[in-house]
């Protein structure tokens, strides 16, 4: 399954979704949209959102550090 989480050094939210995946043994991809400005555009494209974090979980989208939709579509796929 491919996991990739747009981000930035300095975001608490994305420190816990990155730690909530990594507790659940998932692989990861991690973007630093501050410093990446072509994955800031494809964040943004993706998500129709500025803001951090977002997870592009197989294609499906999660803005913010949401647990119960992350591991809801961890599930799915």
């Amino acid at each position: 399954m491919k996991i990739t989480i747009y981000t930035t050094a300095y975001c608490p939210f994305c420190k816990k979704a990155k730690t909530f995946l990594e507790k659940q043994a998932f692989d990861y991809q991690e973007k630093d949209v501050e410093i990446d400005h072509q994955a800031a555009q494809e964040m943004m494209e993706k998500s129709q959102q500025t803001g951090v974090p977002v997870l592009d979980i197989a294609g499906k989208i999660v803005v913010g550090f949401n647990p119960k939709k992350i591991e809801e579509l961890l599930k799915e796929v």
